[in-house]
């Protein structure tokens, strides 16, 4: 048993960093998200955030478009051109998909300040591409609303997982200890 221990040394690291990074990050953000409840910023900052940024780039885009807090349960309603499209939940604003990026990141660290780059700079990728991703979702709903379920079930989160894929196969090619330690 310990010789499968030692040979499997690294895998074991691996699972065992990336799990102790997530469940810490996952605590911090449903706390955060706990004490979120009742602040001015409905549902909390982050999804706020998310929403008006959306709001923006679609008036950006020429759509008349407002989000507003969904009276009934703690979402935004999105509006688009006087239509209501959907709802802009907690699970919209990428965080969860950033913390599983940076678990994954932190797992496989390379040099700190590397490590830490490569964080930040990821994970403000993805919360833009997040954005972005929201804002054609929104457009896909109002000119190809019979498509809603495969827009957003299939396609949008396939795009969002997609890029974290590619961040996380070039980061292990180009920057991670695994990288050298097996070259």
């Amino acid at each position: 048993m310990k010789s499968l221990f030692i040979k499997y040394k690294s895998v074991i690291k691996f699972i065992l960093t990336f799990l102790v990074v997530y469940i810490i990050l996952s605590v911090i953000y449903k706390l955060y998200l706990q004490y979120s409840d009742g602040s001015k910023f409905y549902p909390d900052y982050i999804t706020h955030l998310v929403s008006l940024q959306t709001e923006d780039l679609l008036n950006t885009f020429g759509y008349n478009t407002k989000v507003l807090p969904h009276p009934n349960e703690p979402s935004m309603k999105l509006i688009l051109n006087g239509e209501f499209i959907g709802r802009i939940i907690e699970g919209c604003n990428s965080i969860s998909v950033i913390i599983l990026f940076i678990s994954f990141i932190i797992a496989f660290s390379g040099k700190l300040k590397t490590t830490f780059f490569y964080i930040l700079s990821g994970s403000v990728l993805i919360y833009i591409i997040n954005l972005l991703r929201i804002v054609v979702l929104a457009i896909g709903l109002l000119v190809y609303p019979k498509y809603g379920e495969v827009l957003h079930t299939v396609i949008f989160p396939g795009i969002i997982y997609g890029m974290v894929f590619l961040l996380w196969i070039f980061w292990v090619n180009r920057f991670s200890k695994l990288k050298k330690n097996n070259a």
